[in-house]
């Protein structure tokens, strides 16, 4: 058997890897989280009040905001894009925006505000737990505050806990996990080696794939082919369809395969070689 066919047996187990972990994409998320519980996160409190705003700039900040949390998780822009029903040139002029002003243009000007002066200290009352507008309005009031209680309210309002709803970290992808699968424990980083020791163990039936791969790596390298039978049958004991359907491949041509990968090819003599044999 020659290499290029031994390649081709490699890619063929590949692929049944691949169905198998689609097969399970289910043990990929980590275990009690679904795709609908989706973790909440505050939106910053920093900018004017709603009351200040217009529609369009509310709707651009809540935007700006959503993008750069998603980012921050470690999700891409087309991912984005797809959760959101945005198109991707919009997150991505998002993602490049550090603040919503760079969105709006840096046109807009917060209009000065009775509370203006009085702004550190409701900051501070609010770090120290004193969330109730009216009673801050009436320490206010104490302090000379001779506006409203809505502007202080209205002041507050960004500062409460609003929350999105937005998904979590993206478990890993089919791809991904058949690739850490297909390569030698050595070759996978921490990170992959750990996430993959984690979805092994949630999985009986990958964990029984990757241990079939490593068995039959080590046929492949070390031209063993007269155990490639205990290997189908160990294959065919497990619920994996598209490892059966691989054996079966293996069955169709099952003379040539054991011959392969047992005999080692006899490299042609050298032309030097043949000179001194005459």
């Amino acid at each position: 058997m020659a290499d290029a066919d031994r390649i081709h047996l490699w890619q063929n187990l590949g692929t049944a890897v691949e169905q198998g972990v689609r097969r399970h994409n289910g043990c990929l998320r980590p275990p009690g989280s679904k795709p609908s519980d989706l973790p909440d996160i505050p939106l910053p409190a920093e900018g004017p009040s709603a009351k200040e705003m217009s529609p369009i700039e509310v709707r651009i900040r809540e935007r700006h905001a959503i993008v750069h949390a998603l980012l921050d998780q470690g999700h891409g822009i087309r991912e984005i894009a797809g959760k959101l029903h945005m198109g991707a040139n919009t997150v991505r002029r998002c993602a490049r925006a550090e603040t919503p002003e760079h969105l709006l243009g840096g046109q807009r000007q917060p209009r000065p505000s009775q509370p203006d002066p009085y702004k550190p200290y409701l900051d501070t009352r609010w770090s120290e737990g004193h969330t109730n507008a009216v009673h801050l309005h009436a320490e206010l009031k104490e302090l000379g505050y001779r506006g409203n209680y809505q502007a202080i309210s209205d002041y507050l309002r960004p500062r409460r806990r609003r929350r999105i709803r937005v998904v979590g970290p993206a478990p890993p992808g089919i791809r991904q996990v058949t690739g850490w699968i297909m390569r030698h424990p050595d070759r996978l980083s921490e990170s992959e080696r750990k996430q993959h020791t984690e979805i092994l163990a949630r999985c009986p039936e990958l964990k029984a794939a990757d241990r079939l791969v490593r068995n039959f790596g080590e046929i492949l390298s070390t031209r063993t082919g007269q155990h490639l039978k205990d290997w189908v049958i160990s294959a065919r004991a497990e619920n994996l369809p598209s490892f059966h359907s691989f054996a079966t491949g293996l069955e169709k041509d099952w003379d040539a395969v054991v011959q392969g990968l047992t005999t080692a090819e006899t490299p042609a003599p050298s032309k030097a070689a043949s000179t001194t044999s005459k």
